[in-house]
């Protein structure tokens, strides 16, 4: 999953979300959906928005935050990875405890490695993952770590609420050459979808999901 997306949904379980909207969101155009969060991850709440959006087609996948819920029945499974934290527990530790317990259990042609770099330091991932400013200067050996010497199926740059900066995408797609570009921040329009989508390989939005359903499914760019 994310490979054939140019555009996903972000369901926060956490959050509070009606039949309706969420009707709109699974029955929209969208090419998957990424169910997750940061706070208030709990098995339950996972287990009833994946019994929720499953009476749909569209394919969905799991990030996981909190290794204690992780429940079977999605499409894939993503692991985040924050390259620019300053605790490495955040880099790999949640990898660690994951394959620690689910390692037995797991088909790997159905996880992923989600490597993050977190842009903005004001939103609670940043602070969460005690995560490092990205100067422009060395934001391209960020992405030169992550895409040619780890060579990871993927990069998320991650602005969490916030919209972010057209150079810092234009610096991240000249410094790129296999990783699948994911962006996710922000994005509340169609305009601001196909901004980031020349430079993303996949868009990500969220938050609008929560404020406008209408304003959410303009957001769909193929």
């Amino acid at each position: 999953m994310l490979k054939n997306c140019k555009h996903v949904f972000k369901l926060d379980p956490a959050k509070e979300i009606s039949e309706e909207t969420l009707t709109g969101i699974c029955e929209s155009q969208t090419d998957g959906i990424i169910v997750g969060g940061t706070d208030n991850i709990t098995e339950d709440n996972v287990l009833n928005l994946l019994s929720r959006v499953r009476r749909f087609s569209v394919p969905v996948a799991l990030e996981i935050t909190a290794t204690d819920a992780v429940v079977p029945g999605f499409d894939h499974y993503f692991v985040p990875a924050v390259f620019n934290t300053e605790n490495i527990k955040w880099q790999h530790g949640i990898l660690l405890r994951a394959l620690e317990e689910f390692g037995h259990l797991l088909d790997y042609s159905q996880v992923s490695l989600l490597p993050y770099l977190i842009m903005n330091p004001e939103c609670k991932a940043f602070k969460k993952a005690e995560a490092k400013e990205i100067t422009l200067e060395m934001l391209p050996h960020y992405v030169n770590m992550i895409d040619k010497l780890y060579q990871t199926p993927f990069i998320y740059i991650e602005y969490s609420g916030t919209y972010g900066d057209p150079q810092v995408m234009q610096i991240v797609r000249d410094n790129t050459q296999t990783s699948h570009i994911v962006y996710g921040g922000g994005i509340s329009s169609r305009a601001q979808a196909e901004e980031m989508g020349q430079y993303a390989d996949t868009i990500v939005a969220g938050n609008i999901i929560y404020e406008s359903k209408k304003q959410a499914i303009r957001t769909i760019i193929k």
